[in-house]
């Protein structure tokens, strides 16, 4: 298949780069790799948009203060396993979580160990706010517990969920690529996690008692409500996904809907937050 790279030129890069991606993601963006000055994106030519990019409204993505520019090519034939062992590092998070992908060498003294087939998707253990859940997780007591992933990307976060002793995973994402790359990474590492394709409009009367979701802020916005209805009494639910100056956002909306504020992790800008849900509806 024939991709169209775009190259992006982002000043200053951080932390718009990241929300770059995110946003590029939604319109059907792929891969991505970060340089120095902003990032290189791929789409399948097919589905290739000029006019789209142009369209960007950046006083709504970013602000006023951000330059933007792109330019884009056609590429023949990319070989995503040979561009993925050049590109992609491991993680160690906390000197107790291991992220690798298959080719990396394993690392046996680690605590905790994660084959992530990186692929296409979010979720490699490299982003701020996945490593912001991760700790998170890794402090979570998950014994007899049922837990709830939404825009799991990759799986990383349902996997290391599964593998800390949680009963029941359930993991959601609304990007066939995600969904198929998520239900590869749970036989990897051997792990029984329940995968399925759709957003928060599939969740049907099944409750949790831990719901991940490190997605973005318009979405967690959006769809709080939902995963609410569907937190049992006294569960927890990790957010990120989002910038600090966006956390005011969050926290009013988790407010009206009665979630009490636990913990906030932050790292480079982007913000990780605990609730819990001490109300019985």
């Amino acid at each position: 298949m024939d991709y169209v790279e775009v190259v992006f030129q982002v000043d200053p890069p951080n932390p718009w780069v990241d929300i770059l991606i995110n946003y590029l993601a939604e319109i059907g963006y792929e891969s991505f790799e970060e340089t120095e000055n902003g990032c290189k994106a791929y789409i399948p030519a097919d589905h290739f948009d000029d006019n789209k990019l142009k369209s960007i409204d950046l006083g709504k993505i970013f602000n006023q203060r951000v330059k933007f520019s792109f330019n884009h090519h056609k590429v023949k034939n990319i070989n995503w396993n040979e561009k993925w062992e050049k590109d992609y590092k491991p993680v160690l998070i906390k000197e107790k979580c291991y992220i690798r992908a298959p080719f990396h060498s394993p690392k046996p003294d680690s605590e905790l160990e994660i084959i992530i087939e990186p692929k296409m998707s979010f979720g490699t253990g490299h982003h701020k706010t996945t490593v912001l859940m991760v700790e998170y997780l890794m402090e979570e007591d998950f014994k007899n517990k049922s837990v709830l992933d939404m825009g799991c990307g990759t799986g990383v976060l349902a996997i290391i969920s599964k593998k800390l002793g949680a009963e029941t995973v359930t993991a959601i994402d609304n990007h066939q690529f995600a969904y198929e790359n998520t239900i590869e990474n749970a036989t990897i590492n051997d792990t029984d996690i329940k995968v399925l394709h759709g957003d928060s409009n599939i969740l049907g009367d099944e409750c949790y008692d831990i719901i991940i979701a490190n997605i973005n802020k318009n979405v967690l916005l959006s769809d709080m409500k939902k995963y609410t209805d569907v937190l049992n009494f006294q569960g927890n639910i990790f957010l990120s996904g989002f910038l600090k100056e966006d956390c005011k956002d969050i926290e009013n909306k988790a407010r009206e809907l009665e979630l009490t504020f636990e913990d906030k992790k932050i790292s480079e800008g982007w913000v990780a937050l605990k609730m819990i849900k001490n109300k019985n509806y």
